[in-house]
């Protein structure tokens, strides 16, 4: 398969530009495309044929659930049979953003699409090129991330094409999403809301606009014999191909630990990187530093971090070692992710 590459203007957006992966879209064809989030892998997310298409590009374990891209508030009526009260507001408050609700599902979704559950995810992403893709499609969108499964999610079209090209259809590239960091996912199908997945709408905002909202105690890594209630959640995601570890602990004890763990590995001929914050970038004796952003800035903390891992992959980094992130608000995502692509390696100092 050739895989076309689509350049768009996101400032000057053309019709045109859609009418092929529109068209690609609506015969059952794959199309990775830009949220404010990462890139999306989308197929049509009511077509059986479709959904099983993005399982096999990704090579995505068939149990975890698609998240259905829809453009417009009201679609959220056709594909679940239960709009609560609180998912209508959390769509009013939050819609177009990043953040997915979990719902009973409606008869015209298929279980390829939910993992094989009675309930459905869904979210109105808040991009330009997306909204259009969807629109002109004329179909709702199932789009997982567009990467191969298990590794850093894609931030950029160069990404996408480095794990995807010969394996789908077309690339739309609308430039880099502002966030990093997939949704915020939360389940409205039990009578207390739960969080799923944390991203940069919290907690703190969910129960401003809804309540009392709980967090699966899975995701924050915590509890290692937890089972995470979302079934995506329970498989290692995001990971780079060296060995990650997260370093806790005062700062100068995690610099001096690095360090020393640094010029160790130098001796046996393995290259080691540093994801730092701009605070101590400085005060690392590594092959390669990335500076991740400020603690003061957490957002960009989280935009930077999957190109960072990527970045550790082209270099060929043997051992990888991240500092740590209070585990609240923005830095309650990041670590979600750090947690899951270092498969739980956590050195506590």
């Amino acid at each position: 398969m050739e895989t076309i590459l689509k350049k768009v203007d996101i400032d000057n957006i053309d019709k045109a530009d859609f009418s092929d992966a529109a068209s690609i879209l609506r015969a059952d064809g794959l199309v990775a495309f830009p949220t404010e989030t990462v890139y999306g892998l989308g197929a049509n997310a009511l077509s059986p044929l479709a959904a099983s298409k993005i399982y096999a590009a990704k090579g995505r374990p068939s149990d975890n659930p698609l998240i259905v891209h829809i453009a417009d508030k009201k679609d959220i009526y056709e594909l679940s049979n239960n709009v609560t009260d609180k998912a209508v507001a959390l769509a009013k408050a939050f819609w177009p953003g990043p953040l997915t609700i979990i719902l009973e599902k409606s008869e015209i979704v298929p279980m390829t699409t939910t993992g094989g559950l009675d309930t459905v995810a869904i979210r109105m992403p808040n991009h330009k090129v997306a909204l259009k893709l969807i629109k002109e499609a004329g179909v709702y969108i199932a789009a997982p991330s567009a990467n191969t499964s298990g590794k850093p999610s894609p931030t950029s079209a160069a990404h996408v094409y480095e794990d995807m090209n010969g394996r789908i259809d077309m690339i739309i590239d609308g430039g880099s999403g502002d966030i990093g960091l997939e949704s915020t996912i939360v389940d409205l199908s039990d009578e207390v809301p739960m969080i799923l997945r944390p991203g940069c709408i919290t907690k703190e905002m969910l129960e401003e606009v809804i309540g009392t909202v709980e967090v699966d105690k899975a995701i924050l890594g915590i509890d290692n014999s937890a089972k995470p209630k979302a079934p995506g959640m329970k498989y290692k995601h995001y990971a780079p191909k060296g060995e990650l570890a997260i370093v806790e602990g005062d700062v100068a004890k995690v610099i001096a630990y690095i360090n020393e763990k640094a010029a160790a590995n130098e001796k046996e001929d393995l290259k080691t990187a540093v994801l730092a914050t701009s605070e101590n970038v400085f005060a690392y004796e590594a092959d390669y530093v990335y500076d991740l952003g400020s603690r003061e800035n957490e957002d960009a903390v989280a935009r930077h971090l999957y190109a960072a891992l990527r970045r550790c992959d082209e270099l060929d980094m043997d051992y990888i070692y991240a500092e740590s992130f209070e585990n609240q608000a923005v830095g309650q995502a990041i670590m979600n992710r750090l947690i899951k692509a270092a498969g739980h390696n956590i050195i506590r100092l």
